[in-house]
């Protein structure tokens, strides 16, 4: 189709262009580079590549929320993605006097499939282009005291995203013009209605003027790209390549939320977590280039919903505009100047994260700003020795006594008074062991949850035992707030005691606390702690399956809304078995609309039940409460320690008290005690 003169001058935008771009993405590629980690092999990244392709070609993890912008998204990827073809072929036919594919089955797929992507990307990039620039989407914006580097307080985000719209705007759309004139020339395309339709507006031009058209058409759609291509390393729309690496080379965790170790024996480190971008693991540098701006993490930010400082996407947007805007400098090596709490993110925000999980279950670009904010507390506490000072006590209790309330090992077992709980010494051949949890040993309300958890084992004959005033904190508050090195301590104490307390034998561990399941079952194998542990209301389904326990069904229907612990449904999955119990139970089950893996934090994780709760336009036990009660139910389930205080005192504060107990206490209350023969 071009002629001599058009393809010698498209050879050579072609090097310019693929120049300036190569030195781009190499740029970035240093960058990433410089971050902390282990790369990937070959070998992980072939094991996960149909995972990360089929992830990355349908936008799987898109359609967790927001349905119709999902619908539109994908109406562009998928698209584009064809594009990639499209493009291909149209250089192809440009260069050479062939028909990409020829007049054959296959080719015809390809040109209704090209047709139909075009006008699919033209619709859905019109949506987005409605959405931000005329309807001004707030889900788009920021709370004002959300802390953005200055370019983006000046309008770098709308800027962006303006100009790559416009360029898939007018790439696509001349490439659709100019195959019209093409399909016009050839008298019509029964396999491209769309350019078949359009075409009709040339039909009374001239050959000359049509081939005019093609050719124009044709070097404004290609040209666009070669233009675009330098640029490309620099806009959010590098996202497209780098979702595709961060599905290809995240790091496999245990569960979500499971952080990687720090090596104190390692003499040769010399900073602990993380200060500045460059000392971030590799793969959350990818992070802030794949970083789609959705700002889908803070719609479900339980800090950024409740009014805090802290919004993840704000800080994987400030770390991509400063990377950029000191590109050359962070490519060649150099130490940044600033650090991450100057400009990323504030330090009210550092404090304000409940590392629920949210952020990273709900993006659909496999990005982690959890642990971002993780590693910094952990240069702030290990490093600066900067904290809430409300923490102090905690980490005195965990140090002196092992337990954050900081009372006396001695009193660990006073809530069994009156009751069969037999210690590992008492009862050496136990089949299951009960790792009761500081919060059941030592707060009131929780201390009833343990009470009746235990009625229960006794009752369906489970033989178990606990380990007493061996037992110490896991050490869960210590890590999220950047503790490492009392978790670790911790960690190899209570490893040492399980290891003896278990023996050869392989038996489980059970316990009430969300948080002692991730950490015994899914952070303890980081320093060698192969444990098997559930949930309570694992076990407890498990004894209903096996006739075990037989519960009463109330006469009146309970009317009860369960209220998934982050650590339990999101973090390790366990969303089934709580319901099934609840169920069995005759109790009229009603869901909030933040339910299972999407479940709202009751705002006590991150060791916030440790310290005061940032300042913000609300509490964020007050507002999961609020969601409760909004649905009518009489009574929160729930099966976390932490999740009863926070409920119950939220109820203390509210007009309509709702009873909050936990899924123990509620078999409880209606347990038939089978006869020992059936047990038998």
């Amino acid at each position: 189709m071009l002629t001599l003169i058009e393809k010698i001058l498209f050879l050579i935008a072609v090097g310019a262009s693929l120049y300036f771009a190569g030195a781009g993405f190499y740029k970035v590629y240093q960058v990433v580079m410089r971050g902390t980690g282990e790369k990937p092999t070959l070998g992980d990244m072939a094991a996960r590549f149909w995972y990360a392709v089929s992830t990355w070609i349908t936008t799987r993890p898109i359609w967790k929320t927001r349905p119709w912008s999902s619908l539109f998204h994908i109406l562009i990827s998928l698209g584009f993605v064809f594009y990639f073809l499209v493009n291909f072929g149209d250089v192809v036919e440009g260069l050479f006097p062939v028909t990409f594919l020829g007049h054959t089955l296959v080719g015809n797929l390809y040109r209704f499939l090209a047709d139909l992507a075009t006008i699919s990307v033209l619709v859905g990039v019109v949506y987005f282009i409605v959405r931000r620039f005329i309807y001004n989407d707030k889900a788009l914006s920021y709370h004002d005291n959300i802390k953005l580097v200055e370019s983006v307080q000046q309008g770098a985000i709308r800027r962006d995203s303006l100009i790559v719209a416009l360029f898939i705007l007018f790439h696509v759309g001349f490439r659709l013009v100019g195959n019209s004139f093409k399909v016009s020339l050839e008298g019509g395309d029964p396999w491209q209605p769309f350019s078949t339709a359009l075409a009709q507006a040339w039909a009374g031009w001239s050959v000359g003027a049509r081939t005019v058209g093609e050719h124009v058409g044709w070097w404004l759609a290609i040209g666009l790209i070669l233009a675009f291509l330098p640029y490309f390393p620099y806009t959010k729309h590098i996202h497209l390549i780098m979702s595709g690496v961060n599905f290809l080379t995240k790091p496999k965790r245990a569960s979500l939320g499971a952080i990687e170790p720090i090596d104190f024996e390692d003499e040769s480190q010399e900073i602990f977590g993380v200060n500045k971008i460059e000392q971030l693991p590799w793969t959350h540098l990818v992070d802030a280039y794949a970083c789609i701006m959705c700002n889908r993490c803070q719609d479900v930010c339980p800090a950024y919903v409740t009014g805090k400082e802290l919004s993840p996407s704000a800080l994987e947007i400030n770390k991509r505009y400063y990377i950029n805007e000191h590109l050359d400098a962070l490519a060649s090596g150099k130490e940044s100047e600033q650090a991450l709490l100057d400009y990323a993110i504030s330090e009210s925000a550092v404090w304000a994260c409940t590392a629920c999980g949210a952020c990273v279950e709900i993006c659909p670009v496999g990005n982690e700003p959890m642990f971002d904010i993780l590693y910094i507390r952990r240069y702030q506490m290990l490093m600066e020795n900067s904290f809430p000072d409300e923490l102090k006590q905690a980490y005195r209790g965990m140090e002196r006594n092992g337990n954050p309330w900081n009372i006396s090992a001695r009193d660990r077992m006073k809530w069994a008074s009156g009751l069969e709980a037999p210690t590992v010494d008492e009862n050496p051949d136990f089949d299951l062991l009960w790792w009761v949890g500081c919060a059941p040993s030592y707060d009131p309300r929780a201390q009833e949850t343990a009470r009746a958890f235990a009625k229960v084992l006794n009752a369906a004959g489970v033989n178990f035992a606990v380990l007493g005033e061996m037992e110490r904190c896991t050490g869960d508050a210590a890590r999220r707030s950047g503790n490492e090195a009392l978790f670790y301590e911790l960690a190899q104490s209570n490893i040492e005691t399980l290891n003896e307390a278990m023996g050869e034998r392989k038996r489980r561990i059970v316990t009430t606390c969300p948080h002692c399941l991730q950490t015994l079952g899914k952070e303890y194998s980081q320093y060698g702690g192969a444990f098997e542990v559930i949930h309570h209301t694992q076990l407890l389904s498990e004894l209903t399956a096996a006739k075990k326990i037989s519960v009463q069904r109330a006469q009146d229907v309970d009317m009860i809304t369960f209220h998934d612990p982050c650590y339990l449904g999101r973090h390790n999955g366990v969303v089934d078995e709580p319901r099934n119990l609840l169920l069995e139970a005759n109790a009229f089950l009603i869901e909030m609309p933040r339910h299972g893996k999407q479940s709202f934090c009751c705002g006590a994780g991150g060791a916030q039940m440790w310290k005061e709760e940032e300042h913000g336009t609300a509490a964020v036990n007050v507002t999961r409460y609020q969601e409760a009660a909004a649905t009518g139910a009489k009574t929160i389930a729930v099966g976390c320690p932490f999740c009863l205080t926070m409920m119950t005192d939220a109820s203390k504060q509210a007009e309509q008290k709702l009873k909050v107990k936990d899924i123990a206490e509620i078999l409880a209350e209606r347990l038939e005690v089978e006869k020992a023969e059936a047990r038998d």
